[in-house]
């Protein structure tokens, strides 16, 4: 059968837009190159005034690296590495290891706008959200934890689109390629009037996937409303379904690798093999919030937001077929003054609280072929966490920026185990208080040039996925993951903002870090691991090196790269018998490098290439397994073809893997059995076209 693959959608011009600069520094002359503001700390703020490491990936760069999945967007982000198991199956890792994360993500926050997508119990499904029905993702990196709860690695702020509608637009894109991939994404944008604007957002993919058992169907809807229904009110308005079902393949041995990449887990001993589980994901859920914004006064602000979600949970696994209902309910309310005292000082400050309750039921049975067998286990767990956070900044003679935020986190977890009988059923898992200050600065050395630094303290406790793992053991002796993260950077950027370099470095000394391991019967847990010692380099460059042109064979060319070195170390660790002190830390590349080139030609064609490294990396404690390097490498061209004012067609084709590399991405951490492994795709083919109307 003729089989077709999507990789992306292209619409050419690449860019990663940072912070707009102030009044006072230079410009860019007309171009189709947008300059906008990185979204941090309550406000959108000039590049080179952060106080953090940030970056912030734009609309047109997600459409352009892939609109079936965030993942090459996302690597473009030095110190950030998401990996993919299988087409639907992601995980992320920022500022950390992937040891803590075997899937999904850990100690990262993620927001959508002011709704958190994290949930209670420390899950993010960030599987669920559709790359096109986002306008521009906003990365913090580095524990945040003082304003944004609970987390060690940083926050990402996902703006959906429809909260900033410029102009009225629509579009349809059908696209197709190898490994029987298919996508249709439909978006609607529309400014009614001043006051009102709105988007929807539908898509639907499937794939057969790479490997046997690998197969995905998603369908998502989602829409965005805002409301300025006074000159000192707005209302905003999001929600999420998505209907998410993806096979899950399992891990290979280095041999079935090597020999057979494109087949499932086999059976092995007493468990039988992931095709006749039928292993796989089953994921429906609603999401949704409302956001209001109140300017009180000149100077005084208030934002209150409600958000809210509800998940349906399937997972058919090797030893057992797990149900999960999870509920969760929060509130994120905030103060804000802001004043002027002349010309040279500036200040402001917030006020706020986030909160959260979740309600988790998770009910594990026999899986007798991709069927509900007996009952195993049943538990249910609610989860409870808040904070309370202040912030105040001061900008001086616009070159030196001082800011303070301070947050008190609670989190505890109450647990009820109904099913097998036990001798304490129920409990409670208090974490404490704890205070999380942060304190940071920027000072511009010349108009082009600043200097930062920020001392930081990480906390992220132990999610319900952590302390109800699949052994289907309730852990109450999980500690939290925390740490004090020491910074410092260099920014400059040429005078006609053509040029973009961003320097930083981080230690971070982390205590009780969390870490997966697995039973024999391949059911994980979890433990800590004592002290694992951090330190990363991160580099970022962004330039024209042909600047846009009305003449030419070549009208633009643009380039980006973004490298990262870790130097990851265990410290005093041990497992039962096993010393694994000063070890590298598991699941951590010496380095990562990205690159990107993006050219525009005549009648508006353009061809991107991109590239992707990374290094070879631990895949057990003991360091006795590691990956093999790789070099990931995408082409893709695009022409533009406008039929009238209100009709236009994009056509794209490509090419991913062009170097037809053999690779594992997304490698099992610890795994028992020898079986890391997770092949990835070898070279495939996509293309398609994007209608806008």
């Amino acid at each position: 059968m003729y089989k077709f693959h999507l990789l992306t959608v292209s619409i050419f011009s690449f860019s990663i837009l940072f912070g707009q600069k102030s009044d006072s520094l230079p410009k860019v002359k007309a171009t189709n190159f947008e300059t906008v503001d990185i979204l941090a700390y309550f406000n959108k703020l000039p590049l080179l005034g952060l106080t953090s490491s940030a970056q912030n990936i734009s609309k047109e760069l997600i459409e352009t690296q892939g609109t079936t999945t965030l993942l090459p967007a996302i690597n473009t982000v030095s110190g950030i590495r998401m990996e993919q198991r299988s087409p639907g199956s992601y995980r992320l890792a920022m500022r950390g290891s992937l040891i803590r994360s075997p899937f999904g993500i850990r100690n990262t926050k993620i927001y959508m706008d002011e709704f958190p997508l994290t949930d209670a119990g420390g899950n993010t499904y960030l599987n669920l959200i559709d790359p096109a029905s986002l306008s521009s993702i906003h990365v913090i990196k580095g524990p945040d934890g003082s304003l944004y709860g609970a987390n060690s690695g940083g926050v990402i702020r996902l703006q959906p689109k429809g909260f900033d509608v410029k102009e009225n637009q629509a579009s349809l894109l059908l696209n197709g390629g190898s490994f029987g991939l298919f996508q249709e994404q439909l978006s609607v944008q529309r400014k009614v009037n001043e006051q009102y604007s709105f988007s929807v957002d539908q898509s639907y993919t499937q794939s057969d996937g790479y490997r046997d058992q690998s197969a995905l169907n998603k369908f998502t809807f989602q829409t965005a409303h805002k409301w300025k229904y006074s000159d000192k009110n707005e209302l905003r308005v999001l929600a999420l379904f998505s209907d998410l079902h993806y096979e899950s393949p399992g891990g290979l041995t280095e041999f079935q690798f090597l020999e057979h990449p494109t087949m499932a887990r086999p059976a092995a001993g007493p468990n039988p093999s992931a095709e006749e589980q039928d292993a796989g994901i089953y994921n429906e859920t609603f999401y949704g919030g409302i956001a209001h914004d109140s300017k009180i006064t000149k100077n005084l602000s208030h934002t209150i937001s409600v958000f809210g979600s509800h998940t349906n949970f399937e997972n058919p696994f090797i030893t057992n077929y797990e149900f999960r209902k999870e509920q969760n309910l929060g509130l994120r309310t905030f103060f804000s003054y802001k004043d002027t005292v002349n010309t040279k000082i500036r200040w402001e400050m917030q006020l706020g609280f986030e909160g959260q309750k979740g309600w988790a039921a998770i009910d594990n049975f026999d899986n007798n072929g991709g069927v509900k067998g007996d009952a195993q286990a049943k538990d249910e767990l609610d989860n409870t966490q808040g904070s309370y956070f202040y912030r105040a900044m001061t900008n001086l003679f616009d070159r030196w920026t001082i800011e303070g935020s301070i947050g008190l986190n609670h989190m505890k977890i109450n647990y009820n185990s109904l099913y097998p009988i036990v001798a304490n059923p129920e409990g409670t898992i208090d974490f404490g208080n704890i205070l999380m200050p942060r304190v940071a600065t920027s000072l511009l050395i010349t108009k082009n040039f600043a200097f930062r630094g920020s001392i930081s303290k990480g906390y992220s406790p132990p999610t319900i996925a952590e302390v109800r793992s699949s052994d289907q053991t309730i852990n109450t002796e999980l500690n939290p993951e925390t740490g004090i993260n020491y910074e410092i950077g260099l920014r400059w950027e040429s005078s006609n903002r053509r040029f973009i370099a961003d320097l930083g470095y981080y230690f971070y000394d982390m205590n009780n870090g969390i870490v997966r391991q697995l039973d024999e019967g391949g059911a994980e847990y979890f433990v800590n691991a004592g002290e694992m010692n951090q330190q990363g380099i991160e580099a970022l460059v962004w330039t024209y090196l042909i600047t846009p042109k009305d003449k030419g064979f070549i009208r633009e060319l643009k380039f980006q790269t973004a490298f990262t070195y870790n130097h990851y170390r265990f410290g005093n660790y041990q497992v039962d018998e096993n010393d694994y002190s000063n070890n590298k830390i598991t699941a951590v590349p010496d380095n990562t490098w990205s690159n990107t080139l993006s050219f525009e030609f005549p009648h508006q064609i353009g061809i991107n290439v991109s590239h992707y490294y990374m290094s070879a990396m631990p895949l057990n404690d003991a360091n006795s397994v590691f990956s093999d390097e790789f070099n990931l490498v995408q082409l893709k061209a695009t022409w533009k073809w406008e039929l009238s004012k209100s009709l236009q067609l994009e056509f794209f084709a490509g090419i991913d893997n062009f170097l037809n590399e053999k690779y594992s991405l997304g490698n099992d951490i610890n795994a028992y059995g020898d079986r890391y492994f997770n092949p990835a795709a070898t070279r495939n083919y996509y293309g398609g076209v994007k209608v806008g109307f």
